[in-house]
């Protein structure tokens, strides 16, 4: 048959984060994955606000894994807030366009 190159595509949403409830100081992981030519870059936002990861400072708990999902090595909460509750969504980017995931939040269990 003809053989046609691979054409680039937008990125699309494949799995979306769903809601989580952690006990504070676990692990937690909001999962995302993303399709698209070239591979999307991935980033996250919480409450409408772009999350750093380790990406940016070394010494975050927030890891960005491969494939896209968000890993929090151990939940923050404090008497003085809960840094990392929240909603969340990920957002998948190339040069054709972006796509948003659905919204996931993110509760820490209480005492």
């Amino acid at each position: 048959g003809s053989h046609t190159p691979l054409e680039d595509v937008a990125p699309r949403i494949v799995e979306h984060p769903t809601d989580v409830l952690v006990s504070k100081g676990e692990p937690a992981t909001l999962s995302c994955k993303a399709e698209g030519r070239p591979a999307p870059v991935v980033e996250w936002y919480k409450d409408g606000e772009r999350v750093e990861t380790d990406r940016e400072d070394p010494r975050s708990h927030r890891t960005l894994l491969p494939g896209g999902s968000l890993f929090f090595l151990r939940i923050l909460h404090g008497r003085r807030g809960k840094p990392d509750e929240g909603v969340y969504f990920c957002l998948a980017r190339n040069y054709l366009g972006e796509a948003t995931s659905r919204n996931a939040s993110l509760e820490v269990a209480g005492e």
